[in-house]
């Protein structure tokens, strides 16, 4: 078995410490290693290094490089730029491709989850190997423990054995109403954004539904035969379709099955979450300083200087040094609308 892990992304919700020179793939956030070297860790008792590839962005190559020195460095996979998901998993195949035998196994994550149980995390790739030797499209669904809004939700129909079901259908965010009928119909799972299938079965997949890829990866291709995995394909690489591949493929085929996993998974998507992760104290607190506190209860606070709360309730709390955010915990999600702020404003040095 193969692995893609797909680790380009900026994390836009972790600013101020996530920064484009800096993203939240490469922060240590959850223990004293960054996000991408738990993930690749995780898999390592079950796939070699040798077996594991980065597709990353070409800015952030060298440290990709920096934060697993162990990779071979042709395993890491150059987007030029950022076009969504279907994009860089159809390159990635296509990469992979001209390595392997097209009848092998990958499993395609992110590279910013947390998975508290690798055992069950690892079983559950078993599981996953086994349907997509049949042709299928494999995702993992994370069984919900509340209705949760901030989701796209997968449905599970007919039953295959004991640990997975063939897909009904896809479905948005929902409101809160609909995530609760969801939560109590019992056969709806959180889409993780984690697949597994083989490099022919996902190639056929865009050969089938999303065609237009095709003549684009053969122009690359070809690029790669002329000059080498090293060659600028960025003019043929913006004609991809900016689609994210639950949209391009998943919702599309026909050949679809769902693993429900329950392995502690959080897509730590932002302040909030991770928060909710996070060991706490007898306030409810995580405090990532030295501090002094008084009747303060329930915040996230992530500071090199030392900080005095009295009286705070609900808030995060980020010192960057060159920038500090405070938010309330559940707004904390709009940190994004702040970065896009900055952007417009043209505050390239907060980015």
């Amino acid at each position: 078995m193969l692995a893609l892990i797909m680790a380009g992304g900026v994390g836009t919700r972790f600013w101020p410490l996530s920064r484009e020179s800096n993203p939240k793939q490469f922060l240590k956030i959850v223990s004293e290693k960054s996000m991408l070297q738990m993930t690749v860790e995780r898999l390592l008792p079950q796939i070699k290094i040798e077996d594991i590839f980065i597709v990353t962005a070409g800015s952030q190559s060298e440290l990709t490089k920096k934060h697993l020195p162990n990779l071979p460095e042709e395993n890491i996979i150059i987007e030029p730029f950022g076009m969504n998901t279907a994009p860089c998993i159809a390159l990635s195949a296509q990469y992979l491709a001209r390595k392997y035998d097209k009848s092998e196994k990958m499993i395609v994550l992110p590279a910013d989850h947390l998975i508290a149980y690798r055992d069950d995390f690892l079983d559950s790739l078993k599981t996953g190997a086994i349907s997509a030797e049949e042709d299928n499209l494999v995702t993992f669904g994370i069984k919900p423990n509340y209705p949760a809004t901030g989701y796209g939700y997968i449905e599970a129909g007919q039953k295959i054995d004991g640990k997975s079901f063939f897909v009904k259908q896809f479905k948005e965010k929902p409101d809160l109403e609909t995530a609760e009928a969801f939560l109590k119909a019992g056969n709806f799972f959180w889409n993780s954004g984690m697949f597994m299938w083989k490099i022919e079965t996902i190639l056929q997949a865009y050969q089938d539904y999303l065609p237009e890829i095709i003549p684009v990866l053969k122009k690359i291709n070809a690029k790669w035969d002329a000059e080498g995995l090293s060659a600028d394909f960025s003019e043929e690489y913006a004609l991809m379709p900016k689609v994210p591949v639950d949209i391009g493929i998943m919702e599309k085929a026909e050949k679809r099955v769902v693993i429900p996993v329950d392995y502690g998974w959080s897509d730590v998507g932002s302040w909030k979450a991770l928060y909710d992760v996070s060991q706490k104290d007898e306030n409810n607190n995580v405090l990532k300083c030295k501090n002094e506190i008084i009747n303060s209860k329930n915040n996230y606070i992530n500071s090199k200087k030392f900080v005095a709360l009295i009286g705070i309730d609900n808030l995060v709390v980020i010192d960057s040094g060159d920038a500090l955010l405070i938010a309330s915990k559940e707004r904390s999600e709009d940190v994004k609308k702040i970065v896009e702020k900055l952007k417009k404003d043209g505050k390239e040095e907060l980015l």
